[in-house]
């Protein structure tokens, strides 16, 4: 697996991740806001893409990243069915960490809120708990419905994460 800034030619496999996980998230492959927001992500080099080794039009995962001064956020990170539970969704964080964030700093995810089916079936909370972020305030309710929390990770003074 190799993890690279995506470009243009990946939309079509955002939108076959987005397909996978719209149970939990609501619509988006059909939603022209998404569309505009994985592109304009891709334009912006703030979006990274998790490959095969061999190449196919699947993507292994994909990551969409933005800042605003000290406070980073993940605004949107799906792995593949297919690729759960392999270490995708860590090397797409730690690439965007070194990539992008400089302490001291925090990230931020809005994630499913504990009570959400989602957040044991998919192992989101799970996940970032691992990577170092903690539960912080309640955040709006998602697209479908479903409660919503935010999480952070501070990153000290003199690095990335």
């Amino acid at each position: 697996m190799m993890v690279r800034l995506a470009e243009e030619r990946d939309f079509p496999g955002f939108l076959g991740l987005a397909a996978q996980v719209e149970h939990w998230f609501g619509p988006m492959v059909e939603d022209a806001g998404f569309h505009d927001a994985v592109r304009d992500h891709i334009r912006r080099n703030a979006a990274l893409v998790a490959v095969p080794p061999s190449p196919g039009p699947d993507l292994l995962g994909g990551l969409l990243f933005g800042s605003e001064a000290s406070v980073h956020h993940i605004h949107w990170l799906v792995v593949s069915r297919q690729a759960r539970a392999g270490g995708v969704g860590r090397e797409l964080m730690g690439d965007a960490m070194r990539r992008w964030v400089r302490g001291p700093a925090d990230v931020e995810v809005v994630t499913f809120g504990a009570d959400h089916p989602g957040a044991r079936e998919s192992g989101a909370r799970a996940f970032y708990e691992r990577l170092g972020f903690t539960p912080a305030e309640a955040a709006a309710p998602g697209p479908e419905g479903g409660s919503r929390q935010l999480f952070r990770r501070a990153v000290p003074a003199g690095g990335p994460a």
